[in-house]
């Protein structure tokens, strides 16, 4: 049997196989013939014209804050990078995969999931909360008696909970992520260079430049369009010009993790304040979140080796452990 791990991201979907580990890493989005449903790119094809086409053309994104807004556009584009990595419909029924969904998600969530799998032709599917992949895939050990922290941060979601192998103890799934910055920074910089730029651009701001240490002062020359003339125009940006566009959501992650925090019990807090708060996903490799999150919340933030990465591969431990899968899925 066929076994694989899907994070199905807003930003980038990640497949997990069985006997050879991460095979597609791929953006989320789908670009369509305004007006209809033909189909002209998927994935990174479709990212490269994000900002770059005529009015014929939209850039679908069937992913939103880990909910699946556009479920035919999901299929197609599942459908797609299955087939990108040798698994037709035939393969696909055979196949068992574990799919992450958010911290609590509720059964709507999960039946938008098993349609989706059903409409890619998957055989059988589990699901399992974010926190515990991201727990497995950077190889911590997880029993009753010990409770993990974690913070994942995805493009469109965050989830932060405490947890053992009994279930979550205390949890949220936000509605925020790393795109929030990107949405910040092209404010910030229309703002402050008076220059219209696009999501690809801030992306890479945002990698490049954002940083929460004040004194980090990185540049990047950035292209856009002057909003008062509507001609191309160049300006050096630093990393102070974003500083608080990365400062705004790291205070609002902040926040909520104090708040999950405040709801354990007595004996789950002293754990976790041994241990420490682990953080993962794409949006942790912002430069210096993990060294705010430990001095906002006076604690031991323990960054993910892949932290981008975290999810998928313990979406992998998982589907390949009889075990784990047993104790962990989501009944359904």
């Amino acid at each position: 049997m066929i076994k694989l791990a899907i994070d199905l991201g807003s930003s980038v979907t990640k497949i997990f196989k069985i006997g050879s580990g991460i095979v597609l890493a791929e953006a989320s989005c789908v670009a369509v013939a305004s007006g209809s449903d033909t189909v002209k790119a998927i994935g990174e094809e479709a990212k490269r014209l994000i900002g770059k086409t005529a009015e014929y053309t939209t850039i679908v994104f069937p992913v939103f804050e880990a909910d699946i807004v556009n479920g035919g556009m999901a299929a197609v584009m599942l459908t797609y990078f299955l087939k990108k990595i040798g698994i037709g419909r035939a393969q696909a029924r055979r196949a068992e995969v574990v799919f992450s969904v958010p911290c609590g998600a509720q059964d709507a969530l999960l039946d938008k999931y098993y349609r989706l799998a059903d409409a890619c032709g998957i055989g059988t599917v589990h699901f399992i909360e974010v926190p515990f992949l991201s727990a497995f895939g950077q190889g911590l050990t997880l029993s009753e008696t010990t409770p993990l922290f974690v913070v994942d941060i995805g493009g469109g979601n965050t989830n932060i909970a405490a947890f053992s192998l009994d279930g979550i103890i205390a949890g949220v799934g936000l509605n925020i992520g790393g795109g929030n910055i990107d949405s910040h920074i092209i404010d910030k910089i229309a703002e402050s260079f008076n220059l219209k730029i696009g999501l690809l651009t801030s992306e890479k701001v945002k990698s490049t430049v954002a940083s929460l240490y004040p004194a980090d002062n990185e540049r990047m020359i950035v292209n856009g369009r002057d909003i008062s003339s509507g001609r191309p125009r160049s300006v050096a940006v630093s990393s102070e010009d974003v500083y608080d566009c990365a400062k705004v959501f790291a205070d609002k992650v902040a926040e909520y993790t104090s708040l999950v925090l405040a709801k354990l019990p007595a004996e789950v807090s002293a754990s976790v304040w041994h241990t420490g708060i682990y953080l993962s996903g794409g949006g942790a490799k912002l430069i210096g979140l993990d060294d705010y999150l430990s001095r906002a919340l006076q604690m031991d933030v323990n960054l993910a080796e892949e932290p981008q990465m975290a999810v998928v591969l313990g979406g992998g431990s998982a589907v390949g452990n009889t075990d784990i899968l047993e104790t962990v899925r989501i009944d359904y």
